[in-house]
């Protein structure tokens, strides 16, 4: 079986090891969502990794509901985006861009009017703006008319993340977001709804037309389908993500990446039995595992071919090294929570490499 530090082929982007950034929301862009210099420095200092994913980026200001999290709408959101691309090739690496849409989890206050999402609903928890967290609002059930608008932002901000110089795209499907409300928090009675296969069909639109965008090698998707995040669950998750995956085989999306989290999991943890083998069995793309995971404990994961390479999100916040600390053996710094979201540099391009904390 492979190891963390062996290559692997995902769909057209080849990457030298195993070990994958996961997306990690950080608070540095502006109000306009546009990226500064702050961002260059932080994704060059990880380009090591055998691929970045980066963090959550708005498809619409209809669907971005974190403050300062970055889109990629607009021609500013793109020119900002261009320089910590060039930096992360120059440095070696290679990076594709999340593309998110977080549907009824969108306050009014930062998206674009009442938020959106499978059905009118309202997500279980406050919501943010830049004045602190508010009341939820309920969302309004989307259209067939307005789902068609919603998958052609999705290929808009696709195109831009490659005219950006990304790689490639990952849609966000996990977390209680947009394509995770239409799969587990879905009360529709029309096509898109009812059944697994139509409540996978959001999924399928919204691939078919990020692929038609930048090509079907370079689309993906995350998903998070054990366990309630964000009041999205679903009593059957190995019938749904099964559907889920006969719909990526269909369309040879090359990889996807999830969450599958144990009972101790320091985000959201489930007593829940994993999905993944059963998904392995009829989808043939490659498929990484995230959460709570450590070097051995990825490494078992590949050794017992469940998946084929590990996504590692907080330890990269802390470890912009961490694919040379794995292969090392070296010990780990620890990340600092405060600093997740904050504004500046402290916590987030400031962290020493090992050697540069030996110097």
């Amino acid at each position: 079986m492979p190891s963390l530090f062996d290559p692997i082929s995902l769909g057209a982007i080849e990457c030298p090891n195993r070990v994958v950034m996961a997306p990690l929301t950080r608070g540095r862009a502006d109000a306009r969502g546009v990226h500064g210099p702050l961002a260059v420095d932080y994704y060059r200092q990880r380009a090591s990794a055998g691929l970045i994913i980066s963090e959550g980026t708005g498809i619409s200001r209809e669907g971005l509901g974190w403050p300062y999290a970055p889109g990629l709408w607009s021609e500013e959101q793109v020119e900002g985006w261009k320089p910590v691309t060039e930096a992360v090739h120059e440095a070696g690496g290679r990076i594709v861009a999340q593309l998110w849409h977080m549907g009824r989890l969108v306050h009014p206050d930062l998206g674009d009017g009442q938020p959106v999402s499978a059905s009118a609903t309202a997500g279980p928890h406050r919501l943010h703006t830049y004045e602190g967290k508010k009341d939820p609002v309920e969302a309004k059930a989307l259209s067939k008319d307005e789902i068609a608008r919603v998958v052609g932002d999705y290929a808009h901000a696709a195109a831009n993340a490659i005219r950006a110089g990304f790689d490639g795209v990952q849609v966000h499907g996990a977390n209680g977001y947009l394509v995770d409300q239409f799969l587990r928090a879905n009360q529709r009675d029309d096509e898109y709804g009812g059944s697994a296969e139509n409540r996978a069909r959001f999924v399928r639109e919204v691939l078919e037309g990020v692929a038609a965008a930048v090509g079907t090698a370079r689309t993906a998707i995350r998903f998070s389908p054990i366990g309630e995040v964000n009041g999205c669950d679903d009593p059957d998750p190995e019938g749904l993500f099964t559907a889920v995956a006969r719909v990526l085989e269909d369309l040879s999306i090359p990889w996807i990446e999830m969450r599958e989290p144990g009972e101790e999991s320091t985000f959201v943890g489930t007593d829940e039995d994993r999905v993944s083998p059963a998904m392995r069995k009829v989808y043939s793309g490659m498929i990484g595992l995230n959460s709570d995971l450590r070097c051995d404990s990825g490494q078992a994961l590949l050794d017992e071919g469940i998946c084929d390479f590990i996504a590692y999100g907080r330890p990269f916040i802390s470890n912009p090294d961490l694919v040379r600390r794995f292969r090392d053996g070296a010990p780990l710094a620890d990340w600092n929570p405060k600093t997740f979201y904050s504004r500046g540099p402290e916590g987030y391009n400031d962290y020493p490499t090992l050697e540069e904390a030996k110097a």
